[in-house]
């Protein structure tokens, strides 16, 4: 089940694209290179890519996002694909993706597919969310399901947030040979009174769709009223990102 909305993520969610505009740099996309967006979204990013010269390819395991960025950008190629059935060979000149590879949990299969995917010299750009990444979120919406409903079972996150050593070493058994690597904390304002909220019925519906329409937002109302003091400064909420950036060559 495709739980995605891509009307609430380009409506109350354009942080996510908008953040990722610093992520040219470096990429630092060429006229002519073929370049593969893993995970594009609504194709925000793939626009900006195509608009240097480069030749580029946007891929997203969510319809709902495809169709949207298909209808966005008419003359450019979407496709649904999840990065475990990437199966390209030395095609491309870099593998992109921004907020994605901590959807990706399992790491060194989508690392195979990047490496397979990049011919010899290419290069791989990724930002994400590492080790502590939304933890007061996280958290919050941990303990609040435990105390509203003690009976179901177990929240089970969706997510995959390493430490930079833990990925970067991963990336180099593969064969990647890490030029660039860095981590580091940015609160990120979300949009409006309502933006905690938001949040959590994009990015956190996947692990609380077994709740009914009440039941959520009764969680939600409590994860709120927690996080209030702790995340809500001068009328904005502010999420606790921590993201790693990383830079890495196929030899």
């Amino acid at each position: 089940m495709d739980l995605w909305s891509s009307a609430l993520y380009d409506e109350r969610h354009k942080f996510v694209s908008a953040l990722g505009m610093g992520m040219m740099e470096l990429l630092s996309p060429k006229e002519g290179e073929k370049i593969i967006d893993v995970g594009c979204g609504t194709g925000d990013l793939a626009k900006e890519i195509k608009d240097t010269g480069a030749n580029v390819i946007g891929i997203d395991r969510s319809a709902n996002m495809i169709e949207k960025a298909k209808n966005k950008y008419a003359n450019l190629p979407f496709q649904t694909m999840d990065v475990y059935d990437m199966d390209f060979s030395q095609e491309f000149d870099a593998v992109f993706s921004n907020a994605t590879l901590h959807w990706v949990i399992k790491p060194r299969k989508a690392l195979e597919r990047f490496y397979e995917s990049l011919k010899v010299g290419g290069r791989f750009v990724t930002e994400f969310g590492g080790k502590d990444n939304v933890l007061n979120i996280r958290n919050a919406i941990q303990v609040s399901y435990q105390e509203l409903f003690p009976t179901y079972d177990s929240l089970r996150e969706p997510w995959y947030f390493p430490s930079i050593g833990k990925y970067t070493s991963l990336m180099e058994e593969i064969g990647f040979t890490v030029h660039y690597a860095r981590f580091f904390t940015r609160p990120t304002p979300l949009e409006g009174d309502g933006g905690l909220r938001n949040w959590m019925q994009m990015f956190a519906i996947e692990m609380l769709a077994h709740l009914d329409e009440e039941e959520r937002g009764q969680l939600m109302k409590r994860v709120e009223d927690k996080l209030r003091p702790m995340l809500y400064q001068n009328g904005q909420w502010l999420a606790d990102y921590c993201r790693i950036q990383v830079v890495a060559y196929k030899k």
